[in-house]
């Protein structure tokens, strides 16, 4: 999780160098090419079987929701700092609860619900509308959390019934030529240098997603959730480091408070699940 966090907070930091001379939309379909072309090795070691599907209605609708809210994130790093950015990231197992809630029709109890205004409280305090309202960064990463929550609602569907090697791989496919259409009005020929960079951003985002689900499937996610707050860390420092930004206090308050309301749930979520079961079993 801590190599994943790290990978995360990098990528949005080649992203941000890159974006300066490349349109965003650009540097978006550049990290989904190079991401898939990461991805291809392990796509061939386990076969081309794994990618049958009954559901590819669904895929192609979380490859759009996903494409949606890269389109919006990459557009906000070029503008936004990055330790704001990565903190407002942590609003998206919100949106996932309260999606939940309405299409997979789970239960919410007293517990969750306090969490849920707890972490939008967090939120509040680093938008602090009090102040200057509601930027267009702010704005743009709180969408993509959304749009990406929805997607990972639809990841919770397939998931029932499909590998997640062919959930991976349509995913892709599908956001590859949704980010290139949005691409073309925008489009210039990368230098070889600004290439290396794209390459990097697309390699990064692969490290990050694969530490992410291997850190699920080695240990709890309640285990190892407390530890996706490193991105802050990291975002932090690279961003000072690299493009002299010193994020305010309330940033840092405002993560804080998000992280936990969002590792309170997936705690709770956990040991509702282990519950069931032992029911089950029973």
């Amino acid at each position: 999780m801590v190599v994943s966090a790290m990978a995360a907070a990098a990528m949005n930091g080649c992203a941000r160098h890159i974006a300066g001379a490349l349109d965003p939309f650009e540097v978006s379909f550049f990290r989904v090419f190079f991401g898939l072309l990461v991805f291809a090795p392990i796509l061939l070691r386990h076969g081309l079987d794994n990618l049958k599907t009954k559901h590819l209605r669904w895929h192609f609708l979380r490859g759009g929701l996903q494409a949606g809210a890269m389109l919006q994130f990459f557009t906000a790093l070029r503008f936004t700092p990055l330790a704001k950015v990565a903190a407002l990231q942590f609003t998206t197992p919100l949106f996932s609860a309260v999606l939940a809630l309405i299409v997979l029709r789970e239960v919410i109890r007293l517990r969750r619900i306090t969490a849920l205004a707890i972490g939008i409280a967090g939120t509040l305090i680093i938008l602090r509308p009090d102040v200057g309202g509601l930027d267009l960064g702010s704005g743009l990463v709180i969408s993509s959390a959304a749009f990406w929550a929805l997607a990972t609602i639809i990841i919770k569907i397939l998931s029932r019934t499909e590998s997640s090697i062919s959930i991976t791989v349509y995913g892709t496919l599908f956001m590859l030529p949704i980010t290139l259409l949005a691409a073309l009005p925008y489009w210039q020929t990368p230098t070889l240098e600004q290439m290396a960079w794209l390459f990097a951003v697309g390699f990064l985002a692969s490290i990050h997603n694969l530490g992410l689900a291997q850190a699920f499937r080695d240990a709890e996610v309640t285990a190892v959730m407390p530890f996706d707050f490193s991105k802050l860390i990291w975002s932090t420092i690279i961003g000072y480091m690299f493009f002299a930004e010193v994020p305010v206090v309330w940033t840092w308050v405002g993560g804080l408070i998000i992280f936990a309301s969002a590792t309170y749930i997936a705690y709770r979520e956990s040991r509702v699940k282990e519950e069931q079961g032992n029911r089950r079993e029973g």
